[in-house]
C-alpha cells in the first residue's frame, strides 16, 4: 500500500508541472503541497537553463521604424491587404523584464497588436495553471518547438514578429556576472520570432493574448556574452521575416529559419550592473549608458 501511495502522490505532482517541459527527479513520500513546490522549482530552473532571452528594450521609435522599414520592404501587392503598423499604440520600455508579462507590439500575419509577454496554452484548466505555466514560456527552444504540447500547435498557425530596439544578456567573468546591450549594427532594431496563443479564463471568461519568443543556439558573439547557457533569440531578417509569417510557410522550411542570427550584423557593449537588479528603476534611459570594466577584454564589442 505504501509503494501505491507514492506513486499517486509523485503521478499528481508531475502533472502539476507544466507538460512542454520534460525534466527528471525523484519525489519523496512528502506532503502534497510541498511536493509540488518543489518540484515547480526545479521545473522553472531546468526551463530558465534551456532558454535565455529574458530582457528586451522597446524604444517606440526604433521599434516603430524597425515595424515600417519592415512593412515597406513587402511586395506593393501584399503591402496593402496589411494594415499599416503605426495605427498600434507602443510601450516604451528601455528595460523590461519578462517575468513582469508585459503587453508588447507584436505583429501578426494580418495586423500589429499588443499581447503579453508569457505564452498560456489554450488548453490550460484555470488561472492558476496560467500564472504558473507564463513563467516557464517566455521562451520556446527552436530545437523542441515541434514536439512540446505548450508549442507545438503554435508553431504550425500562430506565428509573430517581435520588434525591439535591442535585448540584455549576461556574461560570467570570475564568479561575476556582467550586463550587455545587444542591438543591431546598422538597422533601429531586431524582428524576433514568436508564436503566439489565446486563453479563455473559465471563470472570469476574459481572453488573454500572449507570445513566446523562439531561441536558437547563440552564434560567436553571444556565446562570448552568454557563455554558460549559450543561446539567443531567433533573429530574422525582413525576407525571413516574410517567411516566417507566411501561413503556407511548411514545418521543413520553418525548421531552415530557426538558426544563428548573423554576429557580424549586430554590436553588443557592457553596462551598469543595476540592469540585473529588479529593486531598481530600469525602465530609464541611464540603464543604456556604457559601462566599461578593466577586467574584461575586450569591455565592448563593436
Amino acid at each position: 500500500m505504501k509503494k501505491q501511495k507514492e506513486n499517486t502522490l509523485g503521478s499528481k505532482c508531475f502533472r502539476y508541472c507544466d507538460p512542454s517541459i520534460s525534466f527528471s527527479i525523484t519525489v519523496e513520500p512528502i506532503k502534497p503541497f510541498i511536493c509540488s513546490t518543489i518540484i515547480q522549482i526545479v521545473s522553472l530552473k531546468q526551463y530558465t537553463l534551456i532558454a535565455m532571452c529574458f530582457t528586451v528594450a522597446i524604444m517606440k521609435d526604433g521599434v516603430l521604424m524597425t515595424a515600417e522599414q519592415y512593412y515597406n520592404s513587402m511586395p506593393a501587392v501584399i503591402r496593402k491587404k496589411k494594415p499599416n503598423p503605426l495605427q498600434t499604440e507602443i510601450p516604451n520600455y528601455y528595460l523590461v523584464s519578462g517575468f513582469s508579462h508585459p503587453r508588447l507590439p507584436v505583429i501578426t500575419d494580418d495586423e500589429m497588436t499588443l499581447k503579453e509577454w508569457g505564452l498560456i496554452p489554450e488548453w490550460t484548466s484555470d488561472r492558476g495553471k496560467a500564472d504558473e505555466l507564463q513563467n516557464m514560456t517566455l521562451n520556446a527552444m527552436g530545437e523542441t518547438i515541434f514536439e512540446k504540447p505548450s508549442f507545438r500547435h503554435n508553431i504550425l498557425s500562430h506565428r509573430c514578429l517581435l520588434p525591439v530596439s535591442g535585448f540584455y544578456e549576461w556574461r560570467e567573468f570570475k564568479n561575476t556576472k556582467y550586463p550587455y546591450f545587444i542591438h543591431p549594427d546598422s538597422k533601429p532594431g531586431f524582428l524576433l520570432g514568436a508564436v503566439y496563443d489565446s486563453w479563455t479564463d473559465p471563470l472570469t471568461n476574459e481572453t488573454a493574448d500572449t507570445f513566446s519568443i523562439v531561441t536558437t543556439a547563440a552564434n560567436p558573439l553571444l556565446e562570448m556574452i552568454h557563455n554558460v547557457k549559450k543561446r539567443m533569440p531567433l533573429i530574422l531578417d525582413y525576407e525571413a521575416a516574410d517567411r516566417w509569417l507566411n501561413p503556407a510557410t511548411s514545418p521543413e522550411e520553418l525548421r531552415t529559419l530557426i538558426r544563428p542570427f548573423d554576429e557580424t550584423k549586430m554590436k553588443a557593449y557592457t553596462i551598469g550592473k543595476a540592469a540585473g537588479n529588479p529593486k531598481f528603476d530600469r525602465n530609464i534611459p541611464e540603464i543604456l549608458n556604457r559601462v566599461n570594466y578593466p577586467e574584461l577584454d575586450p569591455p565592448t564589442l563593436f
